[in-house]
């Protein structure tokens, strides 16, 4: 395993329990997507411990995102790593992200694992959650310029004006920048 599931997180704008739902079967490397259509939901040990899949969040969390070349190759390269080290152990699963056992990761484990040492090792704060991949790839989209209606698509967010809201904190500099496009185009 390695810091994959946390590199998906990120470059799909993914929610941690839609990314530990996603198969093989969900990533397209022809068209180079994955489609998200399902979370996966822990229950307490109080309610025995186990996992099942359940609907996204909301219907316009169901969505196809494209993904990047090198994710895509990351993602082959981890796909026969795991097919050689579950069929030594005898275990068959569809997962992307499976545990030793072939059962979704379970968000604490990903954070303890692999996330909280990967912030060491930027020199960022450990109080970050595995939802900060999500904010940060919707924040890094919006600085780029890219269209609120796209981030709020690939994010699954059922509005732009959700979108807007939770990340308005971009607005300052995106404004900033339309000024200058304007300048540019107006004063040459």
């Amino acid at each position: 395993m390695s810091r994959r599931p946390c590199v998906v997180h990120s470059g799909t704008g993914a929610r941690p329990s839609e990314c530990s739902a996603v198969k093989w079967s969900d990533i397209d490397f022809d068209r180079s997507t994955v489609t998200i259509q399902r979370s996966v939901e822990w229950l307490s040990k109080k309610q025995g411990g186990s996992w099942y899949f359940k609907d996204t969040k909301t219907k316009s969390s169901r969505r196809c995102v494209p993904l990047p070349a090198p994710m895509l190759q990351q993602l082959r390269e981890h796909r026969a790593a795991q097919n050689e080290a579950l069929l030594n152990a005898g275990i068959r699963t569809d997962l992307v992200f499976a545990s030793s056992d072939g059962t979704p990761l379970q968000r604490r484990n990903v954070s303890r694992r692999y996330f909280k040492p990967a912030l060491r090792a930027a020199g960022l704060s450990e109080n970050l959650s595995l939802y900060a991949l999500r904010h940060s790839c919707a924040t890094l989209l919006l600085q780029a310029n890219v269209q609120p209606k796209i981030v709020a698509e690939r994010l699954g967010h059922s509005s732009v004006t959700l979108t807007m809201d939770v990340y308005s904190h971009v607005l300052p500099t995106m404004q900033t920048e339309a000024t200058a496009q304007l300048e540019r185009m107006l004063y040459g």
